[in-house]
């Protein structure tokens, strides 16, 4: 494999670095194998492997973590239509993903900004005692789930949200799972959130923010708000409702 990996920071903002990202631009996708052992080499919190030579304008792409293909990646979605729109004269890019599912990245105004539509996670409540206790904070106002292994812890305020200490043993135990833990801003932002998965905590996390979408717009009573995730770098995200699909919005900072 010869391409040359670009790496870009996604949803960067003010006070927030982003998450990075490592994009291949190959004209056919490797095998599996071999996309797994250069994410292992490159070990960045994904690295996405995008199709150049795309039918219908679709570019097949995949995700890897440094030790397993990631289903759905937000921030790298992000990234790799970054590159793709960076490199032609499109206004929009489009991306299938591995089980088929359509992404779509476009350009918004402002330096190195884009939306990246991606299909509303829906939850339902449910009554999770062991993993409110896991997340090492006070009872939360609400917690909710999605079968796929999203779930959404609530809590009453930012504070407490920034203060939560995980226990990643307790944790682990419940399974793999992406867990959000968020509750209303205050000068930051509309929400503020945190997210942990597999035994870390994420910098800055497109679907999860597809799981948030749809709660936090009925809860503020409007059709879009804006987010920080709090992590060690930060991430900034504008997220608006759109009937069944979320658009988020961000920018992406190409790491020199």
């Amino acid at each position: 494999m010869h391409a040359k990996p670009i790496f870009i920071d996604a949803f960067a903002g003010v006070d927030a670095r982003g998450n990075r990202a490592a994009v291949l631009m190959c004209d056919t996708l490797p095998s599996a194998p071999q996309m797994q052992a250069r994410a292992a080499q490159l070990n960045q919190p994904a690295t996405a492997f995008v199709c150049l030579n795309g039918h219908a304008g679709l570019h097949p792409i995949r995700w890897f973590g440094a030790a397993r293909e990631i289903a759905l990646c937000g921030h790298g979605a992000l990234a790799a239509g970054h590159v793709l729109l960076t490199q032609s004269a499109r206004e929009e890019a489009r991306l299938k993903t591995a089980d088929g599912r359509e992404v779509t990245v476009r350009k918004v105004e402002g330096e190195n900004r884009y939306e990246l539509r991606l299909p509303a996670i829906l939850t339902q409540p449910r009554d999770w005692r062991v993993l409110a206790k896991a997340l090492g904070g006070p009872p939360p106002l609400e917690i909710r789930w999605h079968d796929a292994g999203y779930a959404m812890v609530v809590y009453e305020e930012a504070a407490i949200v920034r203060a939560l200490t995980p226990d990643w043993a307790a944790l682990a135990a419940l399974g793999n799972l992406q867990v959000s833990a968020s509750a209303t801003g205050a000068s930051e932002a509309d929400i503020v959130s945190r997210v942990f998965s597999s035994g870390r905590e994420d910098a800055a996390t497109g679907s999860a923010h597809a799981v948030l979408a749809t709660y936090w717009c009925a809860r503020l009573g409007q059709d879009k708000f804006t987010s920080h995730q709090f992590s060690a770098g930060g991430g900034r995200f504008e997220c608006r409702i759109d009937s069944d699909m979320v658009w988020l919005g961000g920018e992406c900072r190409p790491v020199t």
